[in-house]
């Protein structure tokens, strides 16, 4: 099979690309052709389809008036991409286009494009773009589902998009115009790496296509180990962001009757924030925040770690880091919250508590300081366990290509 992968990135920017590229690896190995369909930028990585890629957008960036207009007008419609899809589609002529981040640079303006050549789309979700403007059902720190049955002004009124009214404004006309259009129906599958994304798509009442769960996959080179060792520190790594929990996290650790330290690797809008919390309530001796790190670094520390923290206080899809934590046999402490409970089993790979609660979440941490020798090592078994059998590439790829088999088939016969 030929396969075009869309993303608006093309270049490891976050768990969508990891997939992104991840599926891309896998679907190769089996013998099939991938080809690209991105954003333009400096980062990317080469291929062969780049000059079919649509130009690059800074919606955040320092640009005049009359570019932001264009940016506005770009986020309700993309002509340019609906454009070069086209020039790509006939020139390849792809078996069937699997797309993931699309809103705002890249625009579902291509699944009308796609259509008129009969070419089957998957579309994997990685947020709640669909059902929720801002994409995060979050406003003001605090979880929001106004918006979940199409009443998109909620995302006016609260300034839902960067506490602005003017990127509230086009990102609820944006999702108003594709509710109008129905072009959600014009997707022949969904793929949430969630159960709870699932539900939510079908509770929105937007989207009529069949929707499956299909946890994410590991890549094939994971080299998977419960006899990691353990250095007695914590870890959390990630954005740094109010939504993550992070500042909880502190309070937690602040709490903690013990001496083991918390290492925080990560950048993020909230950073100076958790610097100066460390600085007034003199936890400089406990907390270390260590900035980015990525690769054969980050992979060390991850392995080393008492255990892994993801104390997220908004919906979370299925992280790589928990996944990647657990590969390595690492203990995780989740909130429940969104699809983090499904990958985590509480008790026997790691340990689930409330949201935005930091009591709830140092008892967590002291339950894993509190395992014998045994009961850890007992703990690391299982969470490899879990793993290799939920997020093992092979099962993924064989579903995944029974149902693109399954999609051109059924294109063939109309």
């Amino acid at each position: 099979m030929k396969i075009l992968l869309v993303n608006k990135y093309h270049y490891v920017k976050g768990g969508s690309e990891t997939y992104y590229f991840g599926l891309a690896k896998l679907l190769t190995e089996l013998g099939h052709d991938v080809i690209y369909f991105a954003m333009a930028d400096s980062h990317n990585k080469s291929c062969e389809q780049e000059k079919y890629f649509v130009s690059n957008v800074d919606f955040n960036g320092n640009i005049s008036k009359l570019q932001k207009v264009k940016a506005g007008f770009r986020v309700l419609y993309s002509f340019e991409a609906k454009k070069n899809i086209s020039l790509l589609i006939e020139t390849e002529h792809p078996d069937i286009v699997h797309i993931n981040l699309v809103h705002r640079h890249i625009t579902l303006s291509i699944v009308r494009a796609i259509k008129k050549y009969n070419i089957p789309i998957v579309f994997t979700i990685h947020d709640l773009n669909c059902v929720c403007p801002n994409h995060e059902m979050l406003v003001n720190g605090k979880v929001c589902e106004k918006c979940l049955h199409g009443e998109y002004l909620n995302c006016i009124k609260n300034k839902c998009v960067k506490g602005s009214t003017a990127k509230s404004t086009l990102a609820a006309i944006e999702a108003m115009n594709y509710k109008r259009m129905k072009i959600y129906d014009d997707i022949d599958l969904y793929i949430t790496p969630s159960y709870f994304y699932k539900k939510k798509l079908e509770e929105s009442g937007i989207i009529h296509s069949q929707i499956i769960h299909m946890k994410n996959f590991l890549p094939t080179d994971t080299v998977y180990s419960d006899s990691n060792p353990d250095k007695n520190y914590l870890l959390y790594f990630g954005r740094i962001s109010e939504e993550k929990g992070v500042l909880t996290l502190l309070k937690a650790v602040e709490k903690l009757n013990n001496n083991i330290p918390l290492i925080i690797l990560g950048t993020g809008p909230i950073e100076d924030e958790i610097k100066e919390y460390i600085s007034s309530h003199n936890l400089e001796g406990k907390v270390k925040m260590l900035g980015f790190k990525s690769g054969n670094e980050l992979k060390k520390f991850v392995a080393e770690a008492k255990c892994i923290i993801l104390p997220s206080e908004l919906y979370e899809n299925g992280p790589y880091a928990i996944m990647e934590a657990m590969s390595q046999g690492k203990p995780v402490i989740v909130t429940n919250y969104g699809g983090l409970p499904e990958i985590v089993e509480n008790g026997k790979t790691g340990f689930v508590c409330k949201p935005f609660n930091s009591n709830d979440l140092k008892k967590s941490i002291e339950k894993v300081c509190a395992l014998s020798q045994d009961e850890y090592k007992a703990m690391s078994t299982r969470a490899v366990q879990k793993a290799k059998i939920e997020f093992s590439p092979e099962t993924y790829a064989q579903r995944l290509t029974d149902y693109y088999i399954k999609l051109i088939g059924s294109k063939k016969q109309k």
